[in-house]
């Protein structure tokens, strides 16, 4: 007989016991709205909290110089490249961090305008949602444009860490879940995986999974764990995601959702057409776009066939969200660097980022 399959612990409670008792979600400045119900449009618009970007925390620990001669003297080549024979990555603030024993994000300095500190009541540390971002090994990119970095090895790292907890404190900040201050970084083949039902990837459009991460990313989907995918472009990345996910369940196929999914509108109520959240990566956001031009690309050149947003998923046999993937879209550069301009914040992390990833979360946790 086979053995069972790993159960998932009751993480799930915060965001359940928010859905059942009390009646769903309280949105700071907006009221109580009902459980799986949509808030008022323009909540956040209203929420004197969310009109400012975070900024202030206390220094995180710097990022160590690499044991093998790649510190600042030299610069290595970018990210976790899966024939490089090391586990130190260059990070986007140029920072070194070793990937094998980084465990939280709050280890890692912010590269952006920092992130905020806050810290959970005695005794409920443990009694929160967790962001949990997966590592993994990525190949060189193949590009067609050297304004994608070609050559260079782009992934998990991706928005570290500034992401990650930029959105968790506004989980906390915005609704009664608590979130956890720290975040985590876990190795697709470790057994603490399990222990998250909640699990982050970016970049994966050039992951090169082993079989035994494989092997136990399955089991982890099965038992009911869920894999949100962002910010990644093009054919050739989907593709190259594509390719992994039918090794980890070939038995599926992706089903594209429409703004009618209630995903979109579970908390925060956003509006149509799906086109319309899109979030461009601020380095290659087209200022200059006419937004009265419907024609008009949100993105200066991200390669072949980036210009449309799709989200798709991975369905169990109940029609439940396993895997789900936001393609053409960067939806954590909405969270990252929501403090360096002023525009980009008002259009994009308070309007679709901050929204989208409370509904992303709210949902998957209670479906």
């Amino acid at each position: 007989m086979a053995a069972p399959l790993p159960t998932l612990p009751p993480v799930r409670r915060a965001l359940v016991a928010l859905a059942l008792l009390g009646g769903g979600l309280v949105i700071t400045g907006a009221g109580r709205g009902p459980a799986g119900g949509a808030c008022p449009p323009g909540v956040i618009s209203a929420v004197a909290a969310l009109a400012t970007p975070v900024a202030d925390r206390a220094p995180a620990v710097m990022a160590q110089p690499a044991p093998d001669g790649r510190g600042p003297g030299r610069a290595p080549r970018w990210g976790n490249e899966s024939d490089a024979g090391s586990s130190w990555v260059r990070t986007e603030g140029s920072g070194m961090i070793d990937e094998n024993s980084v465990r939280t994000a709050r280890e890692v300095d912010s590269h952006s305008t920092g992130t905020p500190e806050w810290s959970n009541p005695p005794g409920f540390e443990k009694d929160v949602f967790t962001f949990a971002r997966g590592v993994f090994k990525a190949g060189p990119t193949t590009a067609p444009s050297p304004v994608f970095h070609r050559g260079r090895s782009i992934g998990w790292w991706v928005d570290f860490p500034d992401a990650d907890l930029n959105l968790s404190y506004r989980l906390q900040q915005l609704t009664s879940l608590r979130a956890d201050p720290d975040g985590r970084v876990l190795r697709l083949t470790e057994p603490e995986l399990h222990d998250y039902p909640f699990l982050y990837l970016t970049h994966p459009g050039y992951s090169i999974l082993s079989d035994t991460e494989v092997a136990n990313l399955r089991k982890y989907l099965l038992a009911g764990g869920v894999i949100a995918i962002v910010d990644f472009w093009n054919s050739i990345e989907w593709n190259g995601l594509a390719a992994q996910m039918r090794r980890i369940l070939p038995e599926r196929n992706w089903t594209d959702l429409s703004i009618e999914h209630p995903l979109f509108h579970c908390v925060y109520d956003l509006k149509g057409p799906l086109q319309s959240l899109q979030v461009p990566t601020m380095q290659f956001w087209n200022r200059a776009r006419n937004p009265a031009d419907p024609t008009a690309p949100l993105q200066i050149d991200r390669g072949p066939d980036s210009e449309k947003l799709s989200v798709r998923a991975l369905l169990d046999d109940r029609g439940r969200i396993m895997v789900i993937a936001f393609h053409n879209s960067d939806l954590s550069d909405g969270w990252e660097r929501e403090g360096e301009n002023a525009d980009y914040f008002a259009t994009f992390s308070e309007k679709i980022s901050y929204p989208l990833g409370i509904n992303l979360i709210f949902y998957l946790m209670t479906h």
